[in-house]
Order: structure tokens, then sequence, then C-alpha cells
């Protein structure tokens, strides 16, 4: 069983290490948005289970003398993604209020409008497709922020477990 004091410790050094991690979505965002380096974005983007696990380790190795149960280190992941999802969508909204101008938005659409054809095949008809193109051309930069942060969540909570599994160590 996990002691309020050691619960608070976990907390702490999650919220430390998120703020790294936000930094790093960060970076791939402003390289996939702003300097047309989407695949460097990517990458440093598919590169967070490996930046958690690795932060995992850390706290195991030097806060925990080399001990972490899967449930502890599953919180532990799962604490870095809720404290950088919470603080990237700061960051990205901010980004959608002030400098995107409707850009990703019209870049969403736009892809919407060449993939028409793959919806239809797929059973979705012009009008459906017209509406979703419409309802996201709608979306706010507060709107915009929330979906992406609640993808990082559902994704944090999915990721976490096989981070747990790699780093826990008794």
């Amino acid at each position: 069983m996990i002691k309020i004091e050691e619960f608070m410790q976990l907390k702490a050094f999650a919220r430390v290490d998120a703020l790294m991690l936000t930094a790093l979505w960060t970076v791939s965002f402003v390289c996939v948005m702003m300097l047309g380096a989407g695949v460097v974005g990517n990458l440093l983007a598919m590169a967070t289970p490996f930046f958690i696990g690795w932060r995992t380790c850390l706290f195991r190795n030097n806060v925990l003398s080399g001990h972490i149960s899967i449930r502890r280190a599953y919180a532990y992941s799962l604490y870095n993604f809720i404290y950088a999802s919470l603080a990237f969508a700061l960051v990205q909204f901010l980004y959608f209020r002030f400098m995107d101008n409707g850009g990703f938005a019209g870049v969403l659409t736009d892809t919407m409008k060449t993939m028409a054809p793959v919806y239809e095949q797929n059973g979705i008809s012009r009008t459906e497709l017209k509406q979703n193109i419409d309802i996201l051309a709608q979306l706010t930069p507060i709107q915009w922020a929330f979906i992406f942060m609640m993808q990082n969540f559902f994704l944090g909570v999915l990721a976490s477990l096989p981070i747990a599994l790699v780093c826990r160590r008794k």
C-alpha cells in the first residue's frame, strides 16, 4: 500500500517530468505546425513513450532505490501524461487563439475534401462530409485544445501500462 507521503512524492516528481514532456510535445508541435518539419515533429511525438519510460526508470533508480511496483510505475507514467496534457493544452490554446488564424482547420478541411472519394466509398455521403467539414471549421481554439488534451489523456491511459511493465522492478 502506498503511503500518502510516497504518493505526494510521486506526483511531485511526475509534475517536473511532465514539464519536460510538455517541452518535448511543444517542440514537436512547432515542427509540425510552423516549421514544416513534419517528419521531425512526428518522430519527437513518437518518442513520448521512450521519454516517459526513461524518466520512470530514473525515478525508480534515483528516488526509490531501484524498486518500483507495476502499480506505482503505472501511476507515475499516467500522472506524467495527465500533467503534460494539461500544460500542453494551454500551449495549444495559445497557438490556436493567437497564431493559427484558422490555418489548422483549413488544412483539415482541404484534406477531407481531397479524401472525399475515399469517404464516399466507405459509405459517407457528400452532405455528411460537408456537414463534418463545416463543424471542423467552426471549432473554437479552446475546443481544439480540449480535443487534443482528451486524446493525450486517452493515449496516456493506454501507453502507461506497457511503460509500467517495462520499468517495474522488485
